[in-house]
């Protein structure tokens, strides 16, 4: 299995590389500047591909000047159109492109599955809603296109939690506002797993949520995380506080969403970390 993938060297690209060589896969990673390049660049890097992965996109917690805006689109919307154009033009093209897209795209109001919906309507969720439009073309190429929107990835190495960790061994822990925005989330694991899925079941086409069977909150995960590490989580972080740093950027960390994976598990995926307990526990276990 020959696969191309944008965004390799990042914390899930990393990942997805090392489990993929595990199974005597080839990974060929596309960088930004083979993007930059251009397109005949990329049709070489994509030549003989069996599968596309395309995880590139600018880090989304980050101050949301319009200059980063523009960068946080280019990366995503960009990326994904240079990558598209470049397909066209190869006579053997591969047979999956599997593309990200995120769960900011929902409303963080109510609950959300693929088939029972409301998008947000906010620079987050246009954004991931043109990010999926442009990877969903390779459709019009006959190329099986399947778009993974993540939740928040949890692991070790890497990651939110990774950042999360030195402060709660401080006992500097705590929820962010109220906490009682929703925290959709997948491990890293089964992250893996849901990729390799993708890949061997051709069945797999079109949007998948992929997030954890059981959604939680930003207390809970406070709370999960508090007791996982035996250390005390009282402080609160207010909200003026992050958009004094991130500005419209905070939103990403202060709402959230509540996002259930229905066509993995109408597929029959079985998570190996369903819940956030067992999830943390075993993250801290490895970290340790």
């Amino acid at each position: 299995m020959n696969i191309a993938m944008t965004g390799a060297s990042g914390f899930v690209g990393g990942n997805l590389t090392k489990a993929f060589n595990e199974k005597g896969w080839s990974v060929t990673p596309i960088h930004k500047g083979d993007i930059e390049i251009g397109v005949e660049r990329l049709k070489a890097l994509l030549t003989n591909t069996d599968v596309v992965i395309n995880l590139a996109g600018a880090p989304i917690i980050a101050k949301w000047t319009e200059q980063y805006k523009k960068v946080l689109y280019d990366s995503r919307i960009g990326t994904t159109r240079k990558l598209i154009d470049a397909l066209k033009q190869i006579e053997k093209r591969p047979d999956v492109l599997i593309s990200t897209s995120a769960v900011g795209i929902y409303s963080e109001e109510g609950s959300h599955t693929e088939s029972n919906f409301t998008y947000a309507n906010d620079f987050l969720g246009d954004l991931a809603r043109q990010w999926e439009d442009e990877a969903l073309k390779a459709r019009q190429l006959s190329i099986r296109t399947v778009i993974f929107r993540f939740g928040i990835v949890l692991g070790t190495n890497g990651g939110a939690l990774q950042q999360m960790i030195t402060p709660f061994k401080l006992g500097l822990g705590g929820t962010i506002g109220d906490g009682n925005q929703g925290f959709s989330w997948i491990h890293i694991q089964d992250l893996i797993n849901a990729f390799i899925k993708a890949i061997e079941d051709t069945s797999m086409e079109g949007i998948y949520n992929l997030t954890a069977p059981e959604p939680t909150t930003n207390k809970i995960l406070t709370k999960t995380l508090s007791r996982a590490l035996g250390r005390p989580a009282f402080f609160r972080i207010p909200e003026f506080v992050l958009r004094l740093k991130y500005g419209d950027g905070a939103r990403v960390l202060t709402s959230g969403q509540t996002v259930f994976p229905e066509r993995l598990l109408q597929g029959n995926f079985r998570f190996k970390f369903p819940d956030i307990t067992s999830a943390i526990g075993d993250i801290i276990k490895n970290i340790k």
